[in-house]
């Protein structure tokens, strides 16, 4: 039993995922960083430096409870934006070229796909036979191009 657990956790994509999630946590709290001390500031400088940031007080004020920061909306945003840009760039980009080197395609484009037109389920490939989801016979894919 043990040894079957070390196979599964010594497979090479499991490690490949496992190193780029450390990856990724680190640069979580990198950008996270830069959010909250470097973007939050600016945002709340440019309104004055008195505000509390960029927001509406919607009850009493000075009731952070009833304060909507917008401000720290738009901060969580663009550290989303940040983020997911530094995941695509620096672990999605050099993997999916290191795989392409080893003949291994990953991430692949979806072909042309087709509409069902027993259940008009749209996802289809082009030259599948049969619907995945209800199971009808699907025309031929140069049937359904000239049709």
């Amino acid at each position: 039993m043990l040894k079957g657990l070390k196979n599964f956790v010594m497979r090479g994509d499991i490690v490949t995922v496992a190193v780029a999630l450390i990856i990724a946590l680190a640069l979580s709290t990198l950008i996270k960083a830069f959010t909250d001390f470097v973007v939050n500031p600016v945002i709340t400088r440019a309104q004055g430096g008195r505000s509390v940031g960029l927001g509406w007080q919607l009850g009493r004020a000075g009731n952070r409870s009833t304060y909507l920061d917008a401000g720290a909306f738009l901060s969580a945003v663009l550290y989303f934006l940040i983020f997911m840009a530094v995941v695509y760039f620096f672990i999605v980009v050099p993997y999916k070229h290191i795989q392409a080197r080893r003949g291994v395609v990953v991430f692949k484009e979806q072909g042309p796909l087709k509409t069902c037109p027993a259940c008009l389920s749209e996802d289809l490939p082009e030259a599948a036979y049969k619907c995945r989801h209800c199971g009808t016979e699907q025309p031929p894919a140069a049937a359904a191009r000239t049709a």
